[in-house]
């Protein structure tokens, strides 16, 4: 097993939820409400990653975020190093490849919410901030664990786009996917077969996990 790569697969999904979850709440919120014309165009931006191939996206980031791009630059200068090949680099591609991971339940759990109960909070004088934490939160948790925890395990198991991003580099971008694939590559085919199993267990409870929240959200 390796232990680095584990614990820097573990720091990006672990980094990538909380980002997904900052940035995710607010526009699935704002997806389940609005009646906008261009809300399915936004739907449709988010859900992109779900169809293309890893390696697209990649190469897309890599060229978007590369030092003859604006985004590079900028990146560059507040970051003092380059984003293709980083811990940022591969955080930031991770991000965007989870947001349907982590917005659509979002969207789901929040469009569910029966809407006389928001309308009955605000008659009883209660702020939209705090209906949203006090009604709206506490009914929607499962959809949002989901997220959640899709989010988080879809992360652990990416290759492409951190491959195309951010390298082989041990300690910073190799994660256990790739670790996976030096370990095939080196012909050692015990220690990717234990990475491998270790990788199957987790799929395993993160599948019990969500259809035990999905039974809780739709009772059979």
């Amino acid at each position: 097993m390796d232990w680095v790569a584990l614990r820097l697969t573990l720091q990006l999904a672990t980094a990538t939820t909380l980002i997904l979850l900052l940035v995710g709440l607010p526009v699935a919120y704002w997806a389940a409400r609005t009646r906008r014309w261009w809300r399915t165009l936004v739907e449709a931006s988010i859900a992109i990653p779900i169809l293309l191939p890893p390696t697209v996206l990649g190469f897309f980031l890599l060229v978007a975020t590369g030092q003859h791009s604006v985004l590079g630059r900028i990146a560059e200068k507040l970051l003092g190093h380059r984003l293709p090949f980083s811990f940022a680099g591969i955080l930031l591609g991770s991000v965007i490849y989870n947001l349907p991971f982590a917005i659509r339940p979002f969207t789901s759990a929040f469009a569910a919410v029966d809407h006389r109960l928001v309308e009955a909070s605000w008659c009883l004088g209660v702020s939209k901030m705090g209906t949203f934490f006090r009604v709206i939160l506490p009914i929607s948790w499962a959809g949002i664990l989901t997220g959640i925890v899709l989010s988080f395990a879809h992360t652990v198991g990416e290759f492409g786009v951190v491959l195309m991003l951010g390298g082989d580099i041990p300690g910073v971008t190799r994660t256990l996917s790739i670790s996976i694939y030096d370990q095939v590559q080196a012909l050692d085919y015990a220690a990717a077969g234990q990475t491998s199993l270790v990788l199957v267990g987790f799929a395993f409870i993160v599948l019990v996990i969500t259809y035990g929240l999905q039974r809780r959200v739709l009772p059979v």
